[in-house]
């Protein structure tokens, strides 16, 4: 082989290994991009929005979302869900929810389903008792059972210390926990996901 060729070949080789390395390079430096547009677990904790997909969200059934180091209930509720509210009404301590607990109550969920009128059946609420911090667990099933009322309609209890609330998250009178549970600021992308911490005005 000629020197001419072993040197051509020679640069060939060259050249293959420094548009591989650039490549590999390039995408490294992509990802790092990208990755600084998602937020870190240290701005999650510090409250930055969670996006939250209830594309497969079923009525009936309830997701839980981390925001603020805090579960945040996100409820399809059926037809017969959004009936009990009416019955619920006159038994629960603030039907109305102008005591706030840690969060303001967004204007736009102050009516008695405490959701966007553009998702009446949609409950977003941060899973944690206003009495002392515990959360709540889901008892949607209606009717007599243990530690509830034998007309009870639906809702969640709290284990620690027994109050109750109702499929909007109401609290009943005469229970431990003072106020309603919080319904954070929120907003919808599309029919499937939903925007925690952050409306149209604004974050938390």
């Amino acid at each position: 082989m000629s020197i001419e060729k072993q040197v051509d070949s020679g640069r060939r080789g060259l050249l293959v290994a420094t548009a591989a390395a650039g490549g590999v390079a390039g995408i490294a430096a992509t990802t790092a991009l990208v990755s600084t547009f998602q937020p870190s677990e240290r701005a999650k904790a510090a409250g930055a929005p969670v996006e939250a997909d209830i594309s497969d969200l079923k009525p009936g059934e309830m997701k839980v979302f981390e925001w603020r180091g805090k579960p945040v209930w996100i409820l399809k509720r059926t037809p017969e869900m959004m009936s009990s509210l009416a019955k619920t009404e006159e038994f629960v301590a603030d039907p109305k929810s102008d005591k706030p607990y840690a969060l303001e109550m967004p204007d736009y969920c102050k009516n008695q389903a405490r959701s966007r009128v553009e998702h009446k059946d949609i409950l977003v609420a941060v899973g944690i008792c206003s009495h002392l911090g515990c959360s709540p667990s889901k008892k949607f099933e209606a009717g007599a059972q243990a530690s509830l009322p034998d007309d009870w309609c639906g809702g969640f209890l709290c284990p620690c210390h027994g109050s109750t609330f109702d499929l909007a998250g109401r609290v009943y009178k005469n229970k431990p926990a003072p106020q309603n549970l919080d319904v954070p600021r929120h907003m919808y992308l599309s029919d499937t996901k939903i925007l925690i911490g952050k409306d149209e005005k604004g974050e938390a």
